[in-house]
């Protein structure tokens, strides 16, 4: 095998309903391709509904990585994600296949596709504790309102609610006394060790976002609120890094007599729609990105169109 050999990979991301997952299975069908899930709760056992897992007919025999694979108590993050990830693709390879890598996680996905790295300083447990706390007590704009005091450049593409980053990267800040923004930009310029190609998804936003109501409506008809109530039952509660995913901490503020059932509606709803606007900001920053129009091309169009930019870069 020649030096300069890099291995294939297919991204197929784009915001939440927008229909990644079954234009990933026939775009699988088409090149003889397995899937990997990036996505950070189909992980979890157990969360089916609220995640919009994929069902295994859906799958139409084609194999799917990094599903149902760890239990809603076990953590996950990027580091982990990544790693795994990386088996994955190497597996499917060996064995002649093509990685699509699919879902929303745009973090998730940059990590993997340009080699990240997670490992340059020792993760300090009762400083992430100590800053949790701080969040919890004074809310989290206040936790938020420190990072900007330190690295104002990384808070500016950090949303103040996710507060999992906003403690990664204070904590990055505090133990390495270096900026995380500098950090972040030094790895966003390696160059990938894949022969790849970046599709996303999109649409018409109104047309996002109603589909987005829709979704919504479905799950709570499958039996979300069941599914949430029986996690609960298991010993799962609010506070586990499973329990922040969108769909799961709004049904246990219901379930708990914080919020009244259609008010619940109302916030999934709305979260749910700043949550695919996030993503789509996310993605219009990432490099070498072709994007696909819902509204200009069916999925059999689209399909034809992901074949030949493929054989175009030569990654199939």
């Amino acid at each position: 095998m020649e030096d300069n050999y890099k291995k294939p990979l297919v991204i197929l991301a784009g915001p939440t309903a927008v229909g990644k997952t079954a234009l990933s299975v026939e775009l699988a069908k088409r090149i003889n391709a397995e899937i990997i899930s990036a996505d950070s709760m189909q992980v979890y056992r157990g969360m089916d509904i609220g995640t919009a897992k994929i069902a295994e007919h859906e799958m139409c025999g084609i194999r799917h990585h990094l599903i149902n694979i760890l239990e809603p108590c076990d953590e996950f993050n990027v580091t982990i994600f990544k790693e795994l990830a990386k088996k994955s693709i190497d597996d499917i390879t060996e064995r002649g296949k093509i990685p699509i890598l699919a879902g929303g996680t745009g973090f998730y996905i940059q990590a993997v596709l340009n080699d990240i790295s997670f490992t340059e300083h020792e993760a300090d447990a009762c400083l992430r504790d100590e800053l949790s706390m701080y969040a919890n007590e004074n809310g989290n704009g206040a936790l938020y309102n420190i990072l900007v005091s330190i690295d104002s450049a990384a808070a500016a593409k950090i949303h103040p609610n996710n507060t999992k980053r906003v403690i990664r990267a204070i904590e990055y800040c505090k133990t390495t006394g270096q900026l995380f923004s500098k950090h972040n930009e030094t790895e966003s310029v390696k160059n990938s060790p894949y022969n790849y190609a970046y599709f996303v998804l999109t649409m018409d936003r109104e047309s996002l976002y109603s589909r987005i109501d829709k979704r919504i409506d479905t799950m709570l008809e499958k039996g979300l609120v069941k599914e949430v109530g029986k996690l609960l039952d298991s010993g799962c509660n609010r506070d586990m890094v499973s329990m922040q995913g969108l769909g799961y901490k709004e049904v246990i503020d219901y379930i708990h007599g914080v919020t009244a059932f259609d008010e619940m509606i109302y916030i999934l709803k709305r979260d749910t729609r700043h949550f695919a606007k996030r993503q789509l900001t996310w993605f219009r920053r990432e490099k070498d990105v072709l994007w696909l129009d819902r509204d200009k091309m069916d999925d059999g169009a689209l399909i034809e169109y992901m074949l030949s930019k493929l054989r175009e870069k030569r990654v199939i």
